[in-house]
């Protein structure tokens, strides 16, 4: 029988940071509170979560940087809210925001969640920061714990 690593049957250990953008608060704010909640529902500490707010989401990659290099954190969690205007600005945005966090992850073999939303308006974006599609901070969150728990039981797989 094969060795079988699942991330949703282990214990929420370890160190959580958060990045959210300020833009689009209305919304930003209720993807940190689904993500909180998630959080503290698995078991995670509040001291175990550290949160950075940053204006907009394009500088979601920096900050997420600073706290991956610190070798302290288990997973960072990217919350942001970036909703179609009358230019494509936001496709650039979402792209750039996208492949930087998406290096992150792999440069600091640390999960490195992207947890923004690409929202053609804002009552998409409503609906997915605890609407009626539920809460995609949350959801986030959920994902980082479960990564944090698989890759700990990989390691430790590993190190025997």
């Amino acid at each position: 029988m094969p060795t079988t690593f699942d991330g949703k049957q282990g214990i929420a250990n370890g160190q959580y940071a958060i990045v959210v953008s300020r833009y689009n608060d209305s919304i930003t704010q209720r993807l940190l509170d689904g993500a909180l909640d998630s959080l503290q529902a698995s078991g995670v500490a509040d001291d175990d979560i550290q949160v950075a707010w940053v204006p907009g989401a394009w500088e979601l990659p920096v900050v997420a940087a600073q706290f991956a290099s610190c070798g302290k954190i288990d997973a960072v969690i990217c919350l942001g809210a970036v909703i179609r205007g009358e230019t494509t600005h936001d496709q650039y945005i979402n792209s750039q925001v996208a492949r930087s966090l998406g290096k992150l992850s792999l440069q600091y073999d640390l999960p490195v969640l992207f947890g923004l939303l690409t929202c053609e308006t804002m009552e998409q974006a409503i609906h997915r920061a605890g609407g009626n599609v539920g809460n995609k901070g949350g959801e986030t969150a959920e994902a980082a714990v479960e990564m944090v728990n698989v890759m700990q039981m990989i390691s430790a797989a590993l190190s025997e």
